[in-house]
């Protein structure tokens, strides 16, 4: 990754501020996008940049707002003069069953799950082609296994399957288009999953524990970097997708 640079959606905290790190290792600079959380991404940018000066810039975006592509795009030439990766991994979860959907949930978790993805990407296509860069969506183990209780999660995450290996097509052979497929990588900050879902989610993974951002992290890194690999979605889940 010396001398490439990467955008990473939702790079701030947890599984993206993970990602961010462990490219910047890798010689990447970095481009952080946030929306609502500012203090963690200047803390992030100044420890980068820290490191190595002017690897790391941050930028401010409601990704559902129609401008938000072509601002993500622009903000990254305008920091560094060029995109080579683009990390899809910013997410909304949140449970909503059936009978209680509004129009407002499929909006916000579709949004940000799916059409997000799609947008930014084809905005990025015409830079990370000049590279021969790529791009990886970060994913998730109920894209082919719904989660009981988050249908529209489930139903967004399983676009956004579809849609890496749709653009893994539309984007050969200049662009590189995979996924990372998580499983139970740390909990929710918000405590979804009471004590008795969080053991069985650990009866249910055979590695018997919950994985790392950096678990994550390392895989983004491999795909951005394997040259023959495209149309892929990784799971890294400890193994849960072949138990449940």
């Amino acid at each position: 990754m010396e001398g490439k640079t990467a955008l990473i959606t939702g790079g701030a905290k947890r599984l993206g501020a993970a990602i961010a790190r462990r490219l910047h290792a890798a010689g990447a600079a970095v481009l952080i996008h946030y929306r609502d959380s500012e203090a963690q991404a200047a803390k992030l940018e100044a420890d980068l940049n820290g490191l190595r000066p002017r690897s790391a810039a941050k930028v401010k975006a409601e990704l559902l707002a129609p401008i938000a592509p072509r601002a993500l795009v622009s903000a990254a030439l305008d920091a560094f003069g060029r995109l080579d990766l683009l990390v899809n991994n910013a997410s909304s979860f949140f449970p909503v069953a059936v009978g209680e959907i509004e129009p407002s949930h499929w909006e916000e978790l579709v949004g940000s799950n799916l059409r997000a993805p799609l947008f930014i990407s084809q905005q990025a296509a015409p830079e990370l082609a000049k590279r021969e860069g790529a791009i990886v969506n970060v994913v998730d183990i109920h894209a082919d296994r719904p989660l009981k209780g988050y249908p529209i999660y489930s139903i967004a995450k399983a676009g956004l399957a579809a849609l890496t290996r749709s653009l893994a097509l539309e984007l050969a052979p200049r662009v590189r288009v995979n996924g990372v497929s998580p499983g139970a990588i740390a909990w929710p900050d918000d405590g979804q999953f009471d004590p008795a879902e969080r053991g069985r989610i650990l009866a249910t993974t055979p590695l018997g524990r919950v994985g790392r951002p950096e678990d994550i992290a390392q895989a983004v890194h491999f795909l951005a970097c394997a040259p023959y690999v495209t149309g892929q979605v990784i799971a890294v889940d400890g193994g849960r997708s072949i138990f449940l």
